[in-house]
């Protein structure tokens, strides 16, 4: 039903089973990992809707305490101050965590070799974390930190990270706070590391790495031709300034931008997309894909503007366009 894209929609859902808690009188998130409070600390909730809700502790207080290098060694959590700190969680039988380990350590390296501080806290997923450990060792050398497979739960108990699956790379300034959630995509499209720390960009080339974030809520796609020199470029431009006023306006609301912002040329992954979702071959397209709730919104016109582009998106925002399937 409508109702139920709305909802999916809003709150982000990737993944079922999903308990949300909401304030019924403002709308905002109470707490976002319901299900992982009620079987692990079911008076938890009882402090969370005192409090209006599950608010993120700081970092520092989240890892507070003693963390082990992969040598064994001890260091106390103050050793991450100052640095920024990319939160690792992975297990060692997962073959795309170790896939992303590979690249990770040698990211890593020419990082700390640029001279900055940059930490990796490694967030054990293994059902045997002494296990996970050694292979983590073995990988990466005595280089990481290590965190028990409990602090995972911490974490998503805190409405901080919204972890949901693995591998995933979240990257924190030396304040503590999120830069970025993608750190798998952004260390799988740089491996030189030149952009690092990875802060977010309004509009993204769509690509192999990063294609897996179409499946995390609603995301505009503008198709162009890329065979025409600066095309990608110029619709990237075109887009930025309403990509930028869209993530403003929800920043300012302490909430998440309800839309992602590519632009797609022409290979085999776009063409594939274009088959799956569907999509005309024109160029350029101006589309909205919402792939969880297997929807789509399509504006075929021969000329994509500002104003076309900023009149689409409003619309989509006011539930009056109305979602073709997928």
């Amino acid at each position: 039903s409508l109702l139920q894209l709305k909802l999916w929609n809003k709150y982000r859902v990737s993944n079922i089973p999903s308990l949300i808690f909401i304030d019924a009188s403002s709308g905002k998130v109470v707490c976002r990992n319901g299900l992982l409070v009620i079987r692990d600390d079911p008076e938890e909730l009882a402090h969370i809707f005192a409090e209006g809700g599950s608010k993120p502790k700081p970092f520092s207080e989240v890892v507070a305490g003693p963390l082990l290098r992969n040598n064994g060694q001890t260091l106390d959590s103050s050793a991450l101050e100052s640095s920024h700190v990319g939160v690792y969680f992975s297990a060692h039988w997962c073959p795309p965590c170790r896939s992303l380990t590979r690249v990770l350590v040698e990211s890593y390296r020419k990082i700390k070799e640029a001279g900055q501080k940059f930490e990796i806290l490694f967030v054990s997923a293994d059902r045997d974390v002494q296990e996970g450990d050694e292979e983590t060792r073995l990988r990466t050398g005595s280089r990481w930190v290590m965190a028990a497979s409990a602090f995972t739960r911490k974490v998503q108990k805190g409405n901080q990270s919204s972890v949901t699956g693995i591998p995933t790379l979240i990257v924190l300034d030396p304040k503590g706070e999120v830069i970025t959630r993608q750190g798998r995509v952004e260390v799988l499209n740089d491996v030189e590391c030149r952009e690092f720390p990875w802060h977010p960009k309004p509009v993204l080339e769509l690509t192999d790495s990063n294609a897996v974030q179409l499946n995390e809520g609603p995301c505009l796609v503008l198709f162009v031709d890329s065979e025409d020199d600066g095309e990608s470029e110029a619709a990237k431009q075109l887009i930025q300034p309403i990509a930028e006023k869209i993530i403003a306006k929800y920043k300012a609301k302490e909430e998440e931008a309800p839309l992602l912002f590519f632009v797609a040329g022409e290979d085999d992954m776009t063409d594939s997309l274009r088959d799956y979702t569907n999509l005309p071959e024109a160029a350029p397209l101006l589309t909205i894909l919402d792939m969880s709730a297997r929807a789509k919104y399509v504006m075929d016109v021969e000329e994509i503007t500002p104003e076309i582009v900023e009149a689409f998106v409003s619309d989509f925002l006011a539930d009056k366009l109305k979602p073709e399937p997928i």
